[in-house]
C-alpha cells in the first residue's frame, strides 16, 4: 500500500493500537472509503483487539465517515475487542451527541485517559 494511502497513523502503546487520523477534514469519499478499509484490517487483517481512535487533528466528519465508524465499532465488540476514541472536538462531539453515537462509542477527552485501565 503506497504511503498515499495511509490516512491511519498508527503506533502500538502495549498491546493497544493507537490509531490518529491524518486527514483534518474527512469528507471526500474515496478517502473515507480508504480509512474505513484500514480501521477494519486492523481487525480483520491483524488481529487487533484493543484499539484508540485518535481524533486530535481532525475537524470535519462527514456522515459518510460516521457510517465507517459504526461499522468498526461493530467489527470490534464482534471480534470481543474494544474501541474507544479520544480527543474529538466539541463540534464532532455534538453531531455524536446529536445522533446518539456518544451512547454507542466511547469516549475519552486525551490520549492518555483513553488508554488508561484498556
Amino acid at each position: 500500500m503506497a504511503a498515499s494511502h495511509h490516512r491511519l497513523d498508527l503506533e502500538d502503546v502495549g498491546d493497544v493500537t493507537v490509531a490518529a487520523f491524518i486527514d483534518k477534514k474527512i469528507l471526500d469519499e474515496s478517502n473515507i472509503q480508504v480509512i474505513g478499509n484500514q480501521m477494519f484490517s486492523l481487525v480483520e487483517d491483524d488481529g487487533r483487539r484493543k484499539i484508540v481512535l485518535d481524533f486530535g487533528n481532525v475537524e470535519y466528519l462527514s456522515s459518510a465517515a460516521l457510517g465507517k465508524l459504526i461499522v468498526m465499532d461493530k467489527k470490534v465488540k464482534a471480534a470481543n475487542g474494544q474501541l474507544r476514541m479520544c480527543a474529538v472536538r466539541p463540534d464532532i462531539y455534538e453531531v455524536f451527541r446529536i445522533t446518539k453515537l456518544n451512547k454507542l462509542f466511547t469516549i475519552f477527552d486525551t490520549r492518555d485517559l483513553a488508554l488508561e485501565g484498556f
